[in-house]
């Protein structure tokens, strides 16, 4: 009767697991931020997010300067911008969190807010971009990172809603008429 009891038990604990990983939103993340503290993403509940990984030594990083802008101009109550520097891609992000921290300053005068340096593809991915890119996890779709710079659009409520390619513009169409009126074209 133990047996059966525990059984059951262990089967209902692994069937609610697996449930919440699958309608698990942002929101049920936390982070470290570039100067080392915890930032909890349901701090950002009730705002549009785009979240990007990004790189220093990239050929795309001349975005940080349309990310700023687009923070200048949409951001507040209803919309940031949440940057994971990382490594992934041709080693194009090798500075610490510090260093990482002063090139944003003070080439692009970044205000957004930018995590820790973490892993954002491979057997070593963060957790929040494990969500991201699994399908079994964000309920919505698999989304492979590509290169630095590639774009995941969450609404409001902490739910996936897309993914942009890398060599998109942060201040593209799509992505004002997403911030602006909700509707992502296609």
């Amino acid at each position: 009767m133990r047996k059966i009891g525990f059984t059951m038990a262990f089967m209902l604990i692994t069937l609610t697991v697996g449930l919440t990983a699958q309608t698990g939103n942002f929101h049920a993340f936390t982070v470290e931020n570039i100067d080392g503290e915890s930032f909890s993403l349901s701090e950002l509940r009730g705002k549009k997010v785009l979240v990007v990984n990004v790189a220093s030594k990239c050929g795309l990083t001349p975005q940080y300067e349309q990310l700023q802008s687009l923070y200048e101009r949409y951001g507040g109550d209803k919309f940031t911008i949440v940057a994971f520097p990382a490594n992934n891609f041709a080693s194009q992000e090798p500075g610490t969190n510090s260093e990482i921290k002063e090139f944003c300053t003070v080439n692009y005068g970044v205000t957004f807010p930018v995590m820790a340096k973490i892993s954002v593809k491979g057997d070593d991915t963060a957790p929040v971009y494990q969500w991201l890119t699994k399908k079994s996890q964000n309920g919505k779709q698999d989304a492979e990172v590509t290169w630095n710079f590639q774009k995941f659009l969450i609404d409001e409520n902490g739910n996936w809603v897309a993914t942009i390619p890398p060599k998109t513009l942060p201040d593209d169409d799509r992505i004002i008429n997403w911030i602006t009126i909700g509707e992502l074209l296609k």
